[in-house]
């Protein structure tokens, strides 16, 4: 007979989380002196990143360049190097997995990492954040801010809070002493939407969402959400870190700058589904619901999603359903324009044969495959839909494997 022993609670902090800090930016302040402690602007048309002497002027990522410009005339705009930040990636992460073999990598600038049983061989966590920072420090050149915490939320949150270059340790015991005064953006999942419906009902902070029944939580923003903010004010979140989590969804998104037209968004749109169609099949894994996210002129934003009868990974099912989901905004766009557009692609599962018959058309399959396979040989940009001739088809961002 087996029995089930429940798991006991953490005794000590033992999960970082790790995240380097305005990450294009400080490589670029890495690289070029000249760029040290001055404002900083990775991006021309839209900001990539900012460092923070420019974020201290207000100015945040997906911004107009011209908008960042008027907020500060003095910022430095530098062109994005995409092979840069993907070498400075990888050497982070070595710097992790010497640390220990237990990381989860979140992105190409953030990981999870677990250090319990490394104390006889690398001392405490605190002792083994402080090391890990000096290491990025000294072989990347790289600042990095790592939160401490029996919970892989909480260490998010805290690393959050240190930010930037900082190492902020949230012993047991402390947690809600930590989190409740928070505001409750600091959630995960509370987003512009949440935070207005929680502020109106004048719950400002961690602590005030506490203190609410999970059923009145579930009355104000439905059961999934009003479960998950009462879990994790309460910080409750089992999560083991993960080694080679797969992804639950692939997407893409690129800003747009200015308000751009519905004839702009749509041109965006077929190049971003392109990409998480042909990572869908260079991972093998095929998806039911397909997502749009849109942000318009004034910051607002719009999400739209349908799931499909079978999981595909061709291109042409994908684009006509995201562009179905765009028609339903052409009012928005019309009167606010768009400055961001996104598409995901979510309930993964792998490919196999039989799916791919059943959901696929195979002349059209074949064609997705001989597109991916002649940019494979010769490069993303050498075959192109006749929409993006004479366009700027946009950067195409490091990513962590699918």
């Amino acid at each position: 007979m087996f029995v089930l022993i429940p798991r006991a609670p953490r005794a000590e902090a033992t999960i970082l989380h790790a995240d380097l800090d305005a990450f294009y930016a400080s490589v670029e302040q890495r690289d070029d002196p000249r760029l040290r402690g001055r404002p900083v602007i990775v991006g021309g048309g839209v900001v990539l990143a900012a460092s923070y002497e420019a974020k201290a002027h207000g100015i945040r990522t997906a911004m107009g360049g011209a908008e960042a410009r008027r907020r500060c005339p003095g910022a430095i705009v530098v062109r994005p190097r995409m092979s840069a930040y993907t070498e400075a990636s990888r050497a982070v992460f070595r710097e992790f997995e010497d640390t220990t073999p237990l990381v989860e990598g979140l992105s190409i600038d953030e990981a999870f990492l677990d250090v319990g049983g490394l104390r006889r061989l690398a001392g405490t966590p605190e002792q083994i954040a402080v090391d890990l920072r000096r290491r990025v420090a000294e072989r990347v050149g790289l600042p990095i801010t790592v939160g401490v915490a029996c919970t892989k939320f909480l260490a998010k949150v805290a690393s959050g809070v240190a930010k930037p270059d900082g190492l902020l340790v949230v012993a047991p015991g402390t947690e809600e002493a930590f989190l409740h005064p928070l505001p409750v953006e600091r959630l995960w999942g509370v987003g512009p939407v949440t935070s207005e419906k929680l502020r109106n009902r004048g719950i400002a902070t961690v602590g005030e969402v506490a203190g609410l029944h999970e059923d009145a939580l579930v009355a104000m923003l439905g059961p999934a959400s009003g479960r998950h903010l009462h879990a994790l004010a309460h910080n409750r979140d089992p999560r083991p870190v993960r080694v080679g989590r797969r992804r639950g969804s692939i997407g893409a998104q690129r800003a747009l700058g200015g308000g751009a037209s519905h004839t702009d968004v749509d041109e965006a749109l077929v190049a971003l589904v392109d990409r998480v169609c042909r990572r869908l099949r260079t991972a093998r894994r095929v998806g039911r619901t397909v997502t749009l996210r849109l942000r318009f002129g004034d910051y607002a934003r719009a999400t739209r999603s349908h799931t499909l009868p079978h999981a595909t990974d061709r291109t042409h099912t994908v684009l006509d359903t995201a562009r179905r989901l765009l028609s339903g905004a052409r009012p928005l766009l019309a009167e606010k324009g768009c400055t961001l557009v996104g598409v995901a692609v979510s309930g993964l599962a792998d490919a196999v044969p039989v799916q791919l018959e059943l959901a696929l058309d195979r002349h059209d399959r074949a064609l997705d495959v001989a597109l991916d396979e002649l940019r494979e040989r010769f490069g993303s940009r050498a075959v192109t839909r006749a929409v993006h001739l004479g366009r700027d088809p946009g950067l195409t961002v490091p990513l962590l494997p699918d």
